[in-house]
């Protein structure tokens, strides 16, 4: 099963692109999930909402909607994995107020943080085994046996992603679920993804996946290219 939105609904440029000219945005999400079946949370890497919101996007929308959050970067940027059950513990203090909305948790890793087995599995550990973790390193020395092992042995998904219509991460599958994320396409108007490369991208899940939930996440905001995509997307995976 696929489950397809953004990264984030809050774009002021897609008023009049998708959201209604007189729709106030303070109504947003619940027309956003109206559209789609889920959405990747990135503010909360940034700032990690008071544990009231979580409970407000809850309440805001439909049964079977599906909230990815991004981890907070004290964790992966600043403590950089290290000493993790305290942030860990303080973030899904929050989500958790999400309920069955919440989907899995994305450990987005710093571009210069080296391979580290050791904290990656400590960091793991610390997740209740009912909440899924997508890991997105983006370091070349993260990609070994090693680290691909120990995802494996903790069930966590390594996000795939993409940069201008290119894998830039290992096609591996570590867990009974699927993340793919899709930063930037080449095609016009910059940066839609064309219908080739979704194609592409269609098959490389069908040969890794049977009956497993793959999330697909499109962070193109601009010009609402990642709500055209995503639409796009759904259109080819029903045929």
């Amino acid at each position: 099963m696929l489950l397809i939105g953004t990264s984030g609904w809050q774009y002021r440029d897609w008023r009049g692109r998708f959201y209604p000219e007189g729709l106030a945005q303070a109504r947003w999400l619940e027309y956003y999930a109206g559209q789609f079946a889920t959405v990747e949370v990135n503010n909360a890497f940034y700032r990690l909402p008071e544990r009231s919101t979580f409970e407000q996007w809850r309440a805001r929308t439909p049964d079977g909607f599906c909230v990815a959050v991004k981890m907070s970067r004290y964790l992966t940027h600043i403590k950089r994995l290290n000493e993790p059950a305290e942030p860990v513990a303080r973030f899904l203090g929050r989500a958790d107020a999400l309920g069955d909305r919440l989907g899995p948790v994305l450990l987005q890793l710093p571009p210069t943080l080296r391979a580290d087995a050791e904290a990656l599995a400590e960091t793991l550990r610390r997740f209740p085994k009912d909440v899924r973790v997508a890991v997105e390193p983006r370091h070349a020395s993260w990609w070994t046996d090693d680290i691909r092992r120990v995802l494996e042995k903790h069930n966590a998904a390594l996000s795939w992603a993409d940069r201008r219509g290119r894998p830039v991460t290992p096609l591996w599958r570590t867990a009974d679920f699927g993340y793919l994320r899709l930063h930037e396409g080449r095609a016009d108007p910059r940066p839609h993804y064309g219908r080739t490369a979704l194609k592409s991208w269609l098959g490389r899940i069908e040969d890794a996946f049977d009956e497993q939930t793959v999330y697909v996440y499109f962070n193109n905001d601009p010009g609402a290219a990642a709500i055209d995509n995503a639409r796009t997307l759904e259109r080819l995976a029903r045929r």
